[in-house]
């Protein structure tokens, strides 16, 4: 274990909750992608709305999983990766690793550039996704603040995803389809439907809501919008346009007196997360896989790739109206590539904490923005030899990279309860039917993660 200077500071007034509003809406934001426009549509397709329940299941226990890494970022102002590091530098290492491989696939924004070949009728996806990523690149490297830039993209993205949610409801989706989904998630619990593998269930499970890495980084996300004891640590910005490093090695702690404080703390923090990410998550898995039951379930065209979003896009020009085609094409590819540019920035984010504070602390050259853009650089040129190498296959590569993400959430969600149940003060530590609640997560994920290796095992 690393020696590390506790430091006592006052814990900051509570934020009012409205401007609290943020880091959930930046996880929905980049999660709202890969699961909810391409995964479990699919799997609703092909298998029908009896996975519902299972959906719905995950977004539950991730509540569970976030809330705990919120917890001893807010409680401390360290991120839950540098806690785990204090034990051993290896955690840190193994999850970073686990990072880049799970995100240096670029499927989310091949996926985006396939759909926007769809929706402009032509185009080569390989040299679109280089371009994409690239700019966003550019756009990293000179904002100022760079989670107020990923903030805004993301709720915009929000926005322009639940009008389309209103707009499906109101001209396709029958009700015939709304009482099909409620009565298959009740009377269908705990049943898997014939035909779907189990690696493509933990690959859904990885991709419902966050996944892997992602829901570490709200560590980060909560940090740079000055939530608890994250207020004393300076925000990330770019090295090129601005001049404060974030930096955050040592642990605070605050005084016995400020537990009222922490109570509205942590109430706020829960009811954020709750509203924006949870609730969000849950309506938009829900009507995209109504809508995929609607209009693609019983089909026997239907292929192991985005092309049935092509197929879906012209039964809403056929039944609807063109106008709805342009909308949803448009709405899946500025998604899966908003996507993207939240994918580069997570990963950004882990590995330049991770070695800025175990390696390169006293370093003057790599200071953690640095670190943060030569990280992102790296995967966008990573990301984008992969696909000029000829794996370009979209819903593989996404595959790769959500299973990557349930293995590794089950991985930090057993560390995450020694950290909250020995690293923490008594009275704000982890407990009562929470410490369940992680127990559960964790038989959760790991039962998921032995039946696909015990299922590819036998087809060996």
């Amino acid at each position: 274990m690393s020696t590390t200077t506790i430091h006592t500071r006052e814990l900051p007034e509570p934020l009012p909750l409205r401007r609290m509003v943020g880091p959930g809406v930046v996880a929905v934001g980049i999660g709202m992608a890969a699961g909810e426009i391409i995964l479990w549509p699919y799997l609703t397709a092909i298998g029908g709305l009896g996975l519902l329940w299972l959906a719905f299941t995950t977004l539950a226990v991730q509540f569970v999983i976030n809330m705990e890494i919120e917890r001893y970022t807010l409680a401390t102002g360290q991120t839950a990766v540098a806690g785990f590091s204090r034990w051993w530098k290896g955690w840190g290492i193994l999850i970073c690793l686990a990072g880049a491989f799970q995100y240096v696939w670029p499927g989310w924004a091949t996926s985006g550039s396939t759909v926007f070949t769809y929706l402009v009728g032509g185009g080569d996806p390989v040299w679109i996704t280089v371009g994409v990523l690239v700019a966003i690149g550019v756009l990293l490297t000179f904002s100022k603040v760079i989670y107020t830039t990923v903030e805004r993209v993301e709720t915009a993205k929000v926005a322009l995803t639940l009008f389309f949610l209103v707009v499906v409801v109101v001209f396709v989706i029958s009700l015939s389809t709304w009482g099909a989904g409620a009565k298959a998630t009740v009377t269908e619990f705990g049943r898997i439907p014939g035909g779907i593998s189990f690696t493509l269930l933990l690959s859904a499970i990885g991709a419902a809501g966050a996944g892997g890495v992602h829901n570490l980084v709200l560590s980060n996300w909560i940090r740079d919008k000055r939530y608890g004891m994250g207020a004393h640590v300076p925000q990330l910005v770019s090295p090129v346009t601005g001049r404060v490093e974030a930096a955050g090695a040592d642990l605070y702690t605050f005084p016995p007196d400020s537990q009222d404080r922490w109570t509205v703390w942590w109430r706020r923090a829960n009811l954020e997360h709750l509203v924006t990410f949870v609730a969000v998550c849950f309506v938009t898995i829900g009507v995209m896989s109504l809508l995929a039951y609607e209009t693609l379930f019983g089909r026997d065209d239907l292929t192991n790739d985005p092309s049935f979003l092509r197929i879906q896009a012209g039964i809403f020009a056929t039944e609807v109206g063109t106008w709805l085609k342009i909308l949803f094409l448009a709405v899946a590819a500025v998604s899966l590539w908003a996507a993207a540019m939240g994918l580069l920035d997570i990963i950004g984010r882990l590995a330049a904490d991770f070695l800025r504070r175990n390696y390169l602390a006293a370093s003057a050259r790599w200071t953690e923005p640095r670190l943060y853009l030569t990280v992102v650089w790296a995967e966008i040129v990573l990301g984008s030899l992969i696909l000029l190498a000829g794996f370009t296959q979209p819903l593989g590569l996404l595959i790769v990279s959500t299973c990557a993400a349930s293995v590794v959430t089950l991985l930090y969600s057993v560390l995450l309860v020694r950290l909250n149940t020995r690293d923490l003060p008594s009275p704000v530590r982890l407990r009562g039917w929470r410490l369940g609640g992680m127990l559960a997560a964790i038989a959760f994920y790991g039962f998921f993660a032995v039946a696909m290796v015990v299922t590819q095992l036998q087809r060996l």
